[in-house]
């Protein structure tokens, strides 16, 4: 994502806390993985501000949840790495959020179609 004012950066990191973790359960939902694949996709889907300070957190949180699952895999090349699954219940719970997403960006939508661009005359 691109900032073009200062602010925006700061706007974009406010949007993007309030549903990355949603973001996460979409990810998972389409094929399990392990953190540093979810970094990749939630990257090449244009946000470029999530590391993995932020995704390993937000994963322990949701498993905690019972939301994802984990199992160890062997690695290709290097030590075993742990993959996140969708269970059950995380996908129960991404869609009750993709509802409530679809709601607010209604809303939303629908307050900024009516705003006026113009500058409020003197």
């Amino acid at each position: 994502m691109i900032a073009t004012d200062p602010g925006d950066a700061e706007r974009q990191t406010q949007l993007l806390r309030g549903a990355l973790d949603m973001c996460l359960l979409a990810l998972l939902a389409r094929e399990p993985a392990h953190g540093y694949e979810l970094v990749r996709r939630v990257e090449a889907a244009g946000f470029d501000a999530v590391g993995y300070g932020t995704v390993y957190p937000l994963l322990t949180r949701m498993r905690r949840l019972g939301l994802v699952a984990d199992e160890m895999q062997a690695s290709p090349a290097g030590p075993p790495r742990k993959v996140y699954a969708l269970t059950d219940a995380g996908r129960a719970r991404l869609g009750s959020w993709q509802q409530q997403w679809a709601r607010f960006v209604g809303v939303v939508d629908a307050m900024l179609s009516d705003t006026v661009t113009e500058s409020p005359r003197s």
